[in-house]
């Protein structure tokens, strides 16, 4: 009984920290999604191109009309930070 209980313990404690785990994977991929499109964003505009991020964001450029789906022609950093996430 009591290898019961404290094995429920733990997996109960396991399983509540899982959500802020995926929270900091999140947090640490979207800082390297940012990083990244400062890197890929030539003129600095905040505006990811799809020729800006050919060859320097090759997933992006090979989803970007997907990704741009008000066809503005440009990603913005939280674009790409939201189709991440899911």
């Amino acid at each position: 009984m009591y290898f019961v209980k404290n094995t429920l313990i733990l997996a109960a404690g396991v399983l509540s920290a899982l959500p802020m785990m995926a929270s900091a994977d999140n947090a640490s991929r979207n800082q390297q999604i940012a990083e990244r499109f400062a890197k890929c964003d030539a003129n600095h505009d905040g505006k990811l191109t799809k020729a800006e991020a050919n060859g320097c964001m090759p997933r992006i450029y090979s989803h970007f009309d997907y990704i741009d789906s008000s066809k503005k022609g440009y990603l913005t950093v939280a674009e790409i930070q939201a189709v991440a996430d899911n």
